[in-house]
């Protein structure tokens, strides 16, 4: 079952790979961008992550909390994401992928922008993943919720490089934040 914008989702909770319990409720954020990716080598993922990573401070500056989960094992985690400024959740048997709808394709590889984005992931990484056990089908997916949990924006990938940008992920939470001081 797929996750709608307004639906509420505040008394889910994770447990990250520093092992940390992360709440989508979080008062101290005004959103949290929960992305779902593929597994912890994914040279798409991490080539996305890199520039997420990247703009980190831009993003926090709007308030937005990024939550990252991957259907990789915690100790897979901790080889290829340790580095990562933000919380990483291992769901290796694909828990939060089934609760949040977050499908697998066939076709997750063959898009040629999912190509591209592989093949530039491989040259920039450092690591090359030669576990693949939580499979090469996954596609991302991004929710975008408030700080009470409240879904406010969704997207569901059709193939492994099909996610938010940042730039689309600042203005969904500018846009946001707008409605919510107009309403306010």
């Amino acid at each position: 079952m797929k996750v709608n914008p307004g639906d509420q989702l505040s008394a889910i909770t994770f447990q990250t790979i520093q092992q940390k319990t992360v709440q989508l409720a979080d008062s101290e954020s005004a959103f949290v961008h929960l992305q779902f990716r593929r597994f912890a080598g994914c040279p798409v993922c991490n080539l996305h992550l890199r520039t997420v990573s990247n703009r980190y401070p831009e993003i926090q500056s709007l308030g937005i909390r990024e939550v990252v989960v991957f259907h990789s094992s915690r100790a897979e985690l901790l080889r290829y994401q340790a580095e990562l400024p933000f919380d990483c959740i291992a769901d290796p048997d694909k828990h939060y992928y089934r609760q949040f709808g977050v499908e697998q394709s066939r076709l997750a590889l063959l898009h040629p922008q999912a190509i591209g984005s592989a093949m530039a992931g491989m040259f920039h990484s450092k690591k090359l993943k030669r576990d693949l056990s939580g499979g090469v089908n996954g596609v991302p997916a991004d929710f975008l919720l408030n700080k009470r949990g409240i879904v406010l924006a969704t997207h569901y990938g059709v193939h492994a490089d099909d996610q938010w940008s940042v730039d689309q992920l600042l203005a969904l939470a500018q846009q946001h934040r707008v409605q919510n001081s107009a309403t306010a």
